[in-house]
């Protein structure tokens, strides 16, 4: 089964900082930024957003050689959802 992926695994080969990373760290921080993001409106919101929307930009631009232009296509797409769900925080 290709589509499963083992919860302890490195989220990147090798021995950088992101390799000792444990994914569900990342899932909980990532939807406890997203969740507070969109609970709680204006710049403070907006804000959240723009701060998981950063680290989002700095883990696809480390990432970006190791994956296949399907993945690239997704996770860009992802970013801008994010940031018209930021942008829309600040009305």
């Amino acid at each position: 089964m290709r589509g499963r992926r083992n919860m302890r695994a490195p989220l990147i080969a090798g021995d950088g900082p992101l390799a000792r990373v444990r994914p569900l760290a990342v899932f909980v921080v990532v939807i406890g930024l997203f969740t507070a993001g969109v609970l709680v409106s204006g710049p403070i919101g907006a804000g959240l957003l723009g701060l998981l929307a950063a680290g989002i930009c700095v883990l696809l631009a480390t990432t970006w050689s190791a994956l296949r232009p399907s993945e690239r296509m997704l996770r860009v797409l992802v970013l801008g959802v994010l940031v018209v769900v930021a942008i829309a925080q600040l009305r």
